[in-house]
């Protein structure tokens, strides 16, 4: 990988040399220091995508030199090199964000290993989490920490954040990315049908279970399963979940025998669990045991470097499924992009461009393909209740339908409660036709008209 660049951090001169000589003979642009100072200088000089640092520097120490690189530039990894490990140091290394721990003497073969998988995981990384907002750098440092662990991980955001993807990226990555990730939306289901959903049932259990059913927990075994919207769970099903956690053991509706799973936990959400625990809907003990390892998926809005690289990403997936020959953005469209406070997140953001290149008259988007919000430059309230990947997809359709959003007030949510009213209104009632205007599927309209308390005219 010639295009990768590598600094080694060490003390001595014979250690840097073999190093450096057995990363060029690969291909990978090389340079040394003596010391972390050294090192730091060469950092702010030029970005490096990874860092093989001796533990036990002169001055400053190995660790303190991670410390450093991580508040500068979260996503570089940091390979540690010691002669002298230690079950402390390992810990507190780990802790602090280091990607691998290897000890002195190093075979080549396994350095040239560990050094070829840290930039497998670097390159997907960027090539599926876009952007290089400090935000977005210190989200891809961790979802790169935490992926090689079986650790229970809990992904905090908004919706339209990229809860699902950053899942996806963590099993990915992960030891057991061999086996299929599973997900499940808890707040698309009954409680009933999400015990079942989860947990499996036995013939008989109740009046539809007709036979046998292997939950998600059974079918995860050795993998990963994503609970999606965790905080819109009962407490009563927190508690097996819990129990499914702490005993690594599960029992189907209706069944009397537990079933040992060997499963890696991910649960998401875009409610306020602290502020739950408070009001007792959510119990403490499962919070603390989900948040092991939290991850903040940043709003768009605190992205805003991201804007435009992103944009120009949905641009060309957009222009591809749309067979349309789309070659740039705009700087007033750019500039309408910038300053738009995006309460729907990347989701939004992806309908947008998706707009701008279906009804868009030229080569590249212009400010007037966008959709009237962006240009209004409004600033609606950010949403905090959960919106799915379905019934966000069809937005667009709903657009190319005669249903265009203009928000100057109030939340994402209101005004797509009131687009499903108007679509109502407009197919007489009748929900399958009204879900193909919007773009939705059946299922996920009936849902959407639960969870808002419509009543079809």
């Amino acid at each position: 990988m010639p295009s990768a660049s590598i600094l080694v951090v060490d003390d001595e001169e014979r250690q840097r040399a073999i190093y450096r000589d057995i990363l060029n003979d690969e291909g990978y642009e090389t340079e040394t220091a003596p010391s972390g100072e050294v090192a730091l200088r060469l950092l702010r000089q030029k970005r490096f995508d990874l860092v093989i640092t001796d533990l036990n520097l002169t001055g400053m120490t190995g660790v303190q030199l991670l410390s450093e690189i991580v508040q500068a530039d979260p996503t570089v990894a940091v390979i540690l090199v010691t002669g002298y490990p230690s079950i402390q140091s390992a810990i507190e290394a780990t802790k602090k964000g280091v990607y691998t721990y290897l000890e002195k003497p190093l075979d080549r073969d396994k350095l040239l290993r560990v050094v070829g998988e840290v930039f497998e995981h670097l390159t997907a990384l960027r090539e599926t989490i876009i952007g290089d907002s400090p935000a977005t750098k210190a989200m891809l440092r961790m979802i790169l920490k935490v992926a090689p662990t079986s650790h229970t991980v809990l992904i905090l955001g908004e919706s339209g954040t990229g809860k699902e993807l950053v899942a996806r990226e963590i099993h990915k990555h992960s030891p057991r990315h061999d086996k299929p990730f599973l997900a499940v939306n808890c707040a698309s289901l009954t409680e009933t049908l999400l015990e079942s959903e989860l947990f499996g049932h036995e013939k008989g259990a109740f009046t539809d279970a007709h036979q046998q059913k292997k939950g998600l927990f059974e079918r995860a075994h050795h993998s990963t399963l994503f609970l999606d919207e965790i905080g819109d769970t009962s407490l009563a099903l927190q508690a097996k979940i819990l129990r499914a956690l702490q005993e690594r053991e599960i029992m189907r509706v209706g069944g009397s025998e537990a079933i040992k799973v060997d499963v890696r936990i991910i649960a998401a959400t875009n409610r306020n669990l602290e502020q739950m625990l408070k009001e007792g809907k959510f119990r403490e003990d499962l919070y603390y045991r989900l948040k092991v390892i939290p991850i903040q998926c940043p709003p768009l809005r605190d992205r805003a470097d991201d804007i435009e690289l992103l944009a120009r990403h949905f641009m060309r997936k957009a222009a591809l499924a749309a067979n349309r020959k789309v070659k740039g953005i705009s700087p007033e469209a750019l500039e309408a992009l910038r300053a738009y406070t995006w309460p729907g997140n990347i989701r939004q953001l992806e309908w947008a461009i998706e707009r701008a290149v279906l009804l868009g008259e030229t080569d590249r988007i212009e400010a007037s393909d966008l959709p009237p919000e962006v240009l209004e430059r409004a600033v609606p309230a950010p949403v905090h209740e959960p919106a799915d990947g379905p019934a966000a997809a069809g937005v667009m359709t709903a657009r190319a339908n005669g249903l265009e959003p203009i928000i100057p007030e109030g939340s994402w949510e209101e005004h797509e409660k009131a687009k499903i009213m108007e679509a109502l209104q407009r197919t007489n009632g009748n929900i399958t036709r009204a879900a193909q205007l919007l773009g939705m599927t059946f299922r996920t309209l009936q849902y959407r008209l639960e969870k808002f308390g419509i009543k079809r005219p």
